[in-house]
C-alpha cells in the first residue's frame, strides 16, 4: 500500500489506517478474539498505521494492540495513541508531571520503550495555545518516551494554531463527504509546513456506508444512540454532526455516486485519499472483511472531477447549514 511521510517528524503511514476506538469501547461490544483477528487483517492487508487512545475502553484498546505487536513484531505499524481525556478537561491539567504519568501507562499498555506518535486527544481550546503545554511535549521527546507529537482537533482553528507550533508532527481531524470545512484551510496550512494530516470520522459513523435507514437501532453503549446531540462529547464526533435523518438522506444520494465494483464505504475513503494534505486515513472496523474492505479503497482508481464536484453540490445542498460554521 503507499505510504505517505509526515514531513515534519519524518513518519510514514500507510494512506489507509486503522482506527481502533471501536476496539475498546463506544460502539457496541466487541470481543477480544475479534479485535485481534481485525488487526490482523488490516496488517495483512498492507495498513501500518494504527490509531488508539488512552481512553479507549480505559485502556482496552492500547492493550489489545500491545497485544498484537507482540505477536507480530515484524508488522511495522507505527502506533499513534493520544492523552487527556481520562482526567478533567482543564487546562491547568496540562503538565509535564501528568504528561510522564499518562504516557508512562500508554507505554506499558503498549508494551513499549517510547510511544511513536502521542496526541493531545482533543483537549480545552486554550490549551493549544499554551507555550508551557508544547514546552512538555517537547520534554517528553527529549527524555525518549515519546518519538514524536500531534494533536486530535475538533475545530479548523484549532489545526491551525497546532499547525503554527513548530514541534507540531500530526493534526487528526474530521473529514469527510460530509465535513468539508477542512479543506479550505486546514490542509494547504499543513501541507506548506509539513505537518501529516490524519483524517478521522471518515465515514461519519457509519453514515457514509450506506447502510443505515430512519430505523436503525443502535446498541444502548455506542455513542450513535447516546451522543447524538453531544449529550457526552463534542457532538461533531457522531454522524459529523449532522442530524441523523439529514445523515441517512444524503447517504443514499452519495452512494449513487460511487463507481462499478466500489462500495459507498470505499468510495467515501477514496475520496479523502485525494484530498491534497492528506497523509492517512483511519477507519475503523468491526469485523475482518471490514478492514481489508477499507484498505482495498487505497487501490481504487481517482475518482473523476464530475464525482468530486457532486459531492460538493451534495455537501452544499444536504449538510453545509448543519456543520460549516461549527468546526
Amino acid at each position: 500500500m503507499e505510504q505517505r511521510a509526515f514531513g515534519r517528524s519524518g513518519q510514514r503511514a500507510s494512506v489507509v489506517g486503522l482506527g481502533t476506538w471501536q476496539l475498546g469501547a463506544d460502539w457496541g461490544d466487541v470481543q477480544e478474539a475479534d479485535a485481534l483477528a481485525v488487526l490482523e487483517a488490516a496488517a495483512d492487508s498492507g495498513v501500518t498505521f494504527f490509531d488508539t487512545a488512552d481512553v479507549y475502553g480505559d485502556g482496552r484498546s492500547e492493550q489489545l494492540i500491545g497485544r498484537f505487536l507482540r505477536e507480530r513484531p515484524d508488522a511495522g505499524v507505527l502506533v499513534a495513541t493520544k492523552m487527556g481525556r481520562r482526567a478533567d478537561l482543564d487546562p491547568a491539567l496540562y503538565t509535564l508531571d501528568n504528561f510522564r504519568a499518562w504516557t508512562d501507562r500508554s507505554r506499558a499498555n503498549l508494551g513499549v520503550d517510547r510511544l511513536d506518535l502521542v496526541q493531545l486527544h482533543c483537549p480545552p481550546t486554550p490549551v493549544y495555545s499554551s507555550d508551557a503545554a508544547f514546552d512538555a511535549l517537547d520534554t517528553l521527546v527529549e527524555e525518549g518516551r515519546i518519538a514524536a507529537y500531534g494533536v486530535s482537533v475538533e475545530t479548523c482553528d484549532e489545526a491551525l494554531t497546532a499547525i503554527a507550533r513548530p514541534g507540531t508532527a500530526s493534526v487528526q481531524i474530521i473529514l469527510n463527504p460530509f465535513r468539508l470545512k477542512p479543506l479550505e484551510a486546514v490542509l494547504p496550512a499543513a501541507a506548506e509546513a509539513g505537518v501529516g494530516v490524519i483524517a478521522r470520522v471518515p465515514l461519519a459513523s457509519g453514515l457514509l456506508s450506506g447502510k443505515y435507514t430512519k430505523d436503525t437501532v443502535f446498541a444502548a453503549n455506542d455513542h450513535r444512540a447516546y451522543n447524538r446531540h453531544g449529550e457526552a462529547f463534542d457532538q461533531g464526533e457522531t454522524f459529523s454532526g449532522v442530524d441523523y435523518a439529514t445523515g441517512v438522506e444524503a447517504a443514499v444520494a452519495f452512494a449513487s455516486l460511487a463507481p462499478e465494483g466500489a462500495s459507498p464505504a470505499q468510495t467515501a475513503l477514496r475520496w479523502i485519499l485525494q484530498q491534497p494534505g492528506v497523509s492517512t486515513v483511519i477507519p475503523g472496523a468491526r469485523n475482518p472483511e471490514q478492514a481489508r474492505a477499507n484498505a482495498e479503497a487505497a487501490a481504487l482508481a481517482p475518482l473523476p472531477e464530475a464525482t468530486l464536484d457532486a459531492v460538493r453540490d451534495l455537501y452544499d445542498e444536504k449538510i453545509r447549514e448543519q456543520v460549516h460554521h461549527r468546526w
